[in-house]
């Protein structure tokens, strides 16, 4: 750090806070300041998790606070858009597919009843990420939003994969005949679900326009996993219409199975992406590369911490971050400049940081080498 030792003193005595929060001994040396805020902390924190006079963040129930809970409202009316679409399309593909004995037909009529299923979960997750933080999930239930996700995943794989790729390997075995009025009846119905997925696919990317577009509107889950299934759904719904027409032309089933065993591909492949991705959240991903080198720079742009000796951070929600970190203060300061400086960068960062409402401080004056070789800071119990 540059700057004399006293330039540095008054610099921390005039950017100090006139609240404090406790700080709690860990052992010889150091001192830990638990410093939690935002909506998802409950109305009555858990011991040692007090906060010390912050402000409160949003008292909507769960990460997010109004901001979020906009967002929600946007994500709901698309969920909802695309559960009605795939509800009626499911309904008029099962019909279609009987009475014209079409896998093809069948397999996008399965495809469509497991969007549906996974239009339900997603409600869910909708419903009850948003529950504010209680005593048995004091981290609030922001991970509900992946958990959700990763059931609609699977339901994608079971219930659209495995059914199309099932469709499609007995209509190879055993045929299918279909009469004209049949494969007529197919193709309307077919060209009804593209118009219907079509306008939910565009509800879809509207909402995804509207927060700013790219990846950064895609992180939520829920809106996510409407986009893939309504892109895998006009994909699909094309695939049929093309095996179906095939058939019709040709009078070989194999384009009919083909297109039904594409279907199968397609969806298990949208499954695993989806499902991987809500299983790194749910067992604990990190934030941003970018982000947290932000948030390291900003630690040791504080001019009463000389080192920043380990960061640790994991998505909580959607819009919710927990940051743990243990520094190393300057010397000189005692307990009490200690604890109005720990809150005081507490706060410093959930400014810059909005996300980041659940924030701890580990200040010890240990070695650099001996802090870096610690457990907590090598993992081997699980982090600071």
């Amino acid at each position: 750090m540059s700057g004399t030792s006293s330039e540095r003193e008054t610099a921390a005595r005039t950017a100090e806070d006139s609240a404090t929060a406790p700080v709690h001994a860990t052992g010889p040396g150091t001192a830990t300041a638990h410093a939690p805020d935002n909506g998802t902390r409950p109305a009555r924190a858990p011991a040692g998790r007090e906060g010390g006079g912050e402000d409160e963040g949003d008292d909507e129930g769960g990460s997010g606070g109004p901001a979020g809970n906009g967002s929600d409202h946007h994500t709901k009316v698309t969920v909802l858009v695309a559960l009605v679409a795939n509800l009626v399309i499911a309904v008029a593909k099962a019909a279609g597919g009987v009475l014209a004995g079409s896998p093809a037909l069948l397999s996008e009529a399965a495809h469509s009843v497991a969007d549906s299923l996974n239009e339900v979960f997603l409600l869910a997750a909708l419903r009850r990420s948003r529950r504010p933080a209680d005593s048995k999930h004091p981290f609030g239930y922001g991970k509900e939003r992946f958990f959700w996700s990763l059931l609609a995943a699977v339901g994608i794989f079971v219930m659209g994969g495995c059914f199309s790729v099932f469709q499609g390997v007995e209509a190879l075995r055993n045929g299918a005949e279909e009469e004209f009025s049949g494969y007529v009846a197919g193709l309307i119905v077919l060209g009804v679900a593209l118009l219907a997925e079509g306008v939910s696919l565009l509800r879809a990317l509207h909402q995804v326009r509207r927060q700013g577009g790219g990846l950064s509107a895609l992180r939520d889950p829920a809106l996510r996993t409407v986009v893939a299934e309504d892109g895998t759904a006009v994909l699909g719904v094309t695939l049929a219409l093309v095996g179906m027409a095939l058939h019709m032309v040709t009078g070989q089933v194999v384009w009919e199975a083909s297109a039904s065993l594409a279907i199968g591909a397609l969806l298990v492949f949208v499954a695993y992406r989806l499902g991987r991705d809500a299983r790194d959240q749910l067992i604990g991903e990190a934030a941003d590369p970018e982000l947290s080198g932000r948030i390291r720079e900003q630690l040791r742009a504080q001019p009463e911490i000389d080192s920043v000796e380990a960061l640790f951070t994991m998505k909580m929600g959607l819009d919710s971050m927990l940051v743990a970190a243990r520094v190393d203060l300057v010397p000189g300061l005692d307990s009490e400049r200690v604890e109005k400086v720990a809150v005081r960068i507490k706060r410093s960062l959930a400014r810059t940081f909005p996300e980041a409402d659940q924030v701890f401080l580990d200040v010890t004056d240990r070695p650099a080498g001996e802090s870096r070789e610690s457990p907590a800071a090598t993992g081997e119990r699980g982090g600071a």
